[in-house]
């Protein structure tokens, strides 16, 4: 063998031994990119299940808003309806004692007796403290009442009633009245000094 020949196959093995790594490079690099092929399907299940979860309550989020706009229209409508007709049960609760007006004023151009009037008046205005009591509304107490600045108005004040009036109410002027315990009207009396 002459040194060409010598040369010329080492050169082939180391060829062949490039070849060989290079192969050998590669199915490393095949290995590697099927495995890292093989992870995203992996990840692509929980990505996939995450993404469904997220659908899923994106969707109960958007119902639970829809309910709540749905209510709050219902609410508002309500409200409405309530402002429009809450007098409803006051009106109702009057009518009669309307009609029992209109009744002795036809009645009272058929007498001349203030005694039969006054009568049918005081009857009226029973039925009305009854319609209103119904409702709620009562009178404010003034009756040796203490005097009481959530109750009443003092309008005027009367020296020289003595030490068991002082701070007492000792008359009214105008009576008060109160809706579910809240002063609608306060008494306007007059107070011992």
């Amino acid at each position: 063998m002459t040194e060409e020949e010598i040369k010329n196959m080492e050169e082939e093995e180391q060829v062949l031994e490039e070849q060989n790594e290079q192969e050998l490079r590669d199915t490393q690099d095949s290995e590697d990119s099927t495995s890292e092929a093989e992870e995203p399907a992996e990840e692509q299940d929980p990505l996939a299940a995450a993404q469904a979860e997220i659908e899923e309550l994106k969707d109960k989020y958007l119902r639970s808003v829809a309910e709540f706009d749905n209510y709050r229209k219902r609410t508002l409508k309500e409200k409405a309806e309530l402002i429009l007709n809450g007098g409803e049960k006051a009106v109702s609760a009057i009518l009669p004692v309307i009609d029992d007006m209109e009744r002795a004023i036809e009645n009272g151009a058929k007498t001349d007796d203030p005694a039969v009037l006054r009568e049918g008046m005081e009857l009226i205005c029973h039925k009305m403290m009854k319609a209103l009591e119904s409702l709620g509304v009562k009178k404010i107490d003034t009756d040796n009442a203490d005097f009481n600045t959530d109750l009443h108005e003092a309008v005027a004040m009367v020296p020289g009633m003595g030490d068991d009036k002082k701070g007492k109410v000792i008359d009214c002027l105008q009576t008060g009245y109160q809706l579910n315990d809240k002063v609608i009207r306060h008494a306007k009396v007059a107070v011992g000094q």
